[in-house]
């Protein structure tokens, strides 16, 4: 039987789930996708744990279905407004006698920027410690510092954390659900695997994944996160926006937004100006974390928007406008599959394809998978956004 890969992306309105396999022909086979309701979520985190892991119980279960096999175990993805990023430095001294840079002595200098920010990380959880530069004696190195020769050997890295309480209720809701969770990844970064190109990567592209009550945005550049960001609104606000503009019901708001027909007798142009005017203020707040991080309209490969409210029909238009930058909706990672053929399956692909890449570089390199610990896994799967 061929290996499976499950991802659980767990949000706020729905719950997806992706069975992927090994396609002997090379690469991953969709083996099934599937969808509950939500409950028990508010703004990405969980408030009521027994209510979430029903709606997990009943996705897996629809998928197996469709699949023919029994998931054990899955990926998930932690996007709420509790993610959030610190760049911090860690420094260590080579020790080896020629004093050549070792794979164990970049972990250790990422290890040492953790610890140096030990007392910003109180009730939080390092997710990922993602390294952006190194410095060899204080000499900056263009690209992997292994095998390179110094003294002192210095990195630059990104901490992306969440509120451990938000990890840990994930993960339960999860286990209740009788499976076992492999590992936890930060849900932009886990729809970038997917949606996003080496070339836009490398350029500069910022990732908009725009959920119910949360946009978790990833920025990208020299084919690494450089930083990432969730924002506590999301496309259920341009439904509220409807609703009370137009003194319509939330279900009829819900198909305005999405551009279908109702029965209610509203011109077009109230419509847009009402849709427009929220998506203006996301993407404003968009424009303002650019800024922030020194990113505004300096990003060639635009904004891709991915997620449930990427289906907004004038997104990309607005954020082009708004932004100042290129601007597209993400194409699906499973285009042509009846139940999926939208970019809202992202996240969970994304886990599914994390976890097969990460296992085929673990067999190239001839090293053990199972015995691995989490952080040093969790490293290699970064290995490939090294500047």
């Amino acid at each position: 039987m061929a290996k499976i890969y499950t991802g659980i992306d767990i949000g706020t309105s729905h719950i997806k789930v992706v069975i992927a396999s090994h396609d002997p022909s090379g690469g991953l086979r969709i083996a099934a996708t599937a969808m509950s309701g939500s409950k028990g979520m508010r703004h990405g985190y969980i408030i009521n744990i027994p209510d979430v892991t029903n709606g997990i119980r009943e996705a897996v279960e629809r998928a197996e279905r469709t699949a023919g096999v029994r998931v054990r175990s899955a990926r998930i993805a932690i996007g709420g407004v509790g993610l959030d990023e610190l760049r911090t430095v860690g420094e260590v001294s080579l020790t080896t006698s020629s004093g050549e840079v070792t794979d164990r002595d970049v972990q250790r200098a990422i290890q040492e920027s953790e610890k140096r920010s030990s007392a910003k990380l109180t009730n939080r959880k390092v997710i990922h410690a993602i390294p952006l530069a190194y410095r060899i004696d204080g000499t900056a190195v263009l690209g992997r510092p292994t095998g390179m020769k110094g003294t002192k050997l210095a990195v630059d890295t990104l901490l992306i954390t969440a509120f451990e309480q938000h990890v840990h209720d994930l993960i339960s809701a999860v286990e209740a659900a009788h499976i076992e969770v492999e590992d936890v990844m930060a849900s932009p970064l886990a729809a970038g695997l997917v949606t996003l190109t080496k070339a836009q990567k490398m350029a500069g592209v910022v990732l908009a994944n725009i959920g119910a009550e949360t946009i978790s945005i990833a920025v990208f550049e020299n084919d690494a996160p450089v930083s990432v960001k969730v924002l506590p609104v999301g496309s259920s606000d341009i439904t509220s926006d409807l609703a009370l503009s137009l003194k319509i019901p939330l279900v009829e708001a819900e198909q305005m937004k999405r551009g279908a027909v109702t029965s209610m007798d509203v011109p077009r142009k109230k419509i847009d100006d009402v849709v427009g005017g929220r998506l203006k203020d996301m993407f404003t707040l968009i424009d303002a974390h650019l800024k922030t991080i020194g990113k505004q309209r300096l990003l060639p490969a635009g904004i891709v928007i991915t997620g449930g409210g990427s289906g907004v029909t004038t997104a990309a238009d607005i954020a082009r406008a708004t932004l100042r930058l290129p601007s597209q909706v993400s194409t699906s990672p499973l285009a042509g599959r009846s139940v999926a053929g939208d970019a809202a399956w992202a996240v969970a692909y994304g886990l599914c394809r994390w976890g097969y890449v990460t296992e085929q570089k673990d067999r190239e390199r001839g090293m053990s998978y199972i015995t691995e610990s989490v952080k040093e896994y969790i490293a290699k799967m970064f290995r490939s956004f090294l500047p």
